[in-house]
């Protein structure tokens, strides 16, 4: 259709799909610090979308935010002013554009670079559009970047994780396993439930979803497809989702070699998910599950509702508590740097600094402390993060044990042989776990190992 006064085609907006938009939205909350996307993902407009928009907007924010480094710096090589500033609207939208072009074939180049170009005019960068095409354009006929991973620097940059991280993991774990690591921080996590009941996974059967067994634990699943938030199980609080890895921190602390617990302690509860594991495993136990947050214990108290006559839920920052020597258990899954969930909450590598690891130590080593203090004489304490790093880990954990009298590391190796025995670890896990102790008896999980997140588990025994 044309203009009757000149003759021209009409300036038409091209209209932004629902997805393309959500995803936009999305980045540039995450880029001004307003919330994580995990979160954001799980919200009421991503929520209201249809399936395949949902799908296509966790792609897109995951994609962008694992290769963002990259995508930085391939777009950099076409701007006429490779080191101008660009506001933050335009760079999203060039972001989003290049992650379609470059890692998303069954996307047509011309919606990935228009909607962009829209994008960047609906954000109030009418005059930047013109460029946005452009470097688009040019990015799509360019022949792929090559590079050789045979540096630390290399690999960091063919794998779009800071320079900083992969040195770290080269030093302490070798390039192989450095390279691993990157390589599952790109690489979409598995959706893994945890299963209340046999029942629940013919449940999900019949909602369409396709399960795989996990590969440590006998109540895991790995979702292979389906939709499981739309299952009557999942909405009935029957199938949860969790991490295998996560799963696997409160099974190992639940395990009771000797006598039952009577009385547990989880230092740092929210959202729950190892809370409910130790409720489950310990049926006659009470727990005190403590959150300092107001949000986030509403959140729990809603979540562990059914555990209520159990299940204290208690607004309370785990150091200060009045407690000694009471509780036959402690978990202190600590907050942390989260360098093991790369894959799962990618803008973590844009946020975190290597000074920021100090300062979470701190605050790790003040927990256990507490957590310690509040067992009783032959208690246990189970200590871990999502950290891949040292400083959060065994120093933490050497620390505290060097300053504490009486309390000693013990190893994993018994719990994993009783979890084995009856029936909650897969033969085959059990043998892979073995080979993830440390010398101190710790387990250190690599992300992708195990197709989970990383952890770092450590039991620590309180003495008489």
């Amino acid at each position: 259709m044309t203009d009757s006064r000149k003759g021209a085609p009409k300036n038409r907006a091209t209209p932004v799909s629902s997805a393309r938009k959500a995803a936009f939205d999305i980045l540039i909350a995450i880029d001004r610090g307003h919330s994580h996307s995990d979160d954001l993902l799980r919200g009421k407009a991503v929520d209201a979308l249809s399936p395949a928009d949902r799908n296509l907007t966790t792609t897109l924010v995951l994609g962008v935010l694992r290769w963002q480094t990259r995508l930085d710096q391939q777009l950099q090589l076409l701007l006429a002013r490779p080191n101008a500033r660009l506001d933050a609207e335009v760079q999203i939208a060039l972001r989003l554009g290049a992650f379609q072009l470059l890692h998303l074939d069954r996307i047509p180049a011309r919606a990935a670079i228009d909607e962009s170009v829209e994008l960047a005019k609906q954000a109030g960068h009418r005059y930047a559009s013109g460029m946005v095409n452009a470097v688009l354009r040019k990015l799509g006929a360019a022949p792929p970047l090559h590079t050789l991973d045979e540096s630390v620097a290399e690999l960091a940059l063919a794998q779009a994780h800071p320079v900083w991280m992969v040195e770290r993991w080269a030093g302490f774990y070798g390039m192989e396993a450095a390279r691993a690591i990157c390589i599952h921080g790109q690489t979409q996590p598995a959706l893994t439930v945890r299963l209340e009941d046999p029942a629940a996974e013919a449940k999900l059967a019949e909602a369409g979803n396709v399960l795989e067994p996990g590969v440590l634990l006998a109540a895991a699943r790995t979702i292979v497809s389906g939709d499981v938030t739309r299952a009557t199980a999942f909405l009935e609080g029957r199938v949860r989702i969790q991490d295998e890895g996560s799963q696997l921190v409160a099974e190992l602390a639940a395990v009771n070699l000797k006598e039952n617990a009577r009385c547990i302690l989880d230092a740092c509860a929210a959202p729950g998910g190892k809370t409910m594991i130790l409720a489950e495993r310990n049926p006659q136990a009470r727990i005190v599950a403590c959150e300092s947050s107001t949000q986030r214990l509403d959140q729990l108290r809603k979540r562990l509702a059914s555990y209520a006559e159990r299940i204290e839920c208690r607004l309370a920052d785990a150091t200060a508590l009045n407690e000694e020597a009471v509780f036959d258990l402690a978990l202190a899954d600590v907050p942390c740097s989260g360098t093991g969930t790369l894959g799962r909450n990618p803008e973590i590598r844009h946020r975190l600094r290597i000074e920021d690891l100090s300062r979470q130590a701190e605050r790790q080593r003040d927990l256990l402390r507490a957590a310690l203090r509040a067992v009783r004489p032959g208690g246990h304490v189970v200590y871990s993060t999502c950290s891949l790093e040292p400083e959060e880990n065994e120093q933490v954990v050497a620390a505290v044990i060097a300053e504490t009298e009486n309390a000693r590391w013990v190893s994993l190796e018994s719990r994993i042989d009783e979890l084995l025995r009856t029936g909650g670890l897969s033969a085959s896990g059990a043998e892979g776990l073995r080979g993830c102790l440390t010398s101190e008896g710790a387990l250190r999980l690599l992300p992708g190992a195990f197709h989970t997140d990383g952890f770092f588990i450590a039991l620590i025994e309180r003495g008489s």
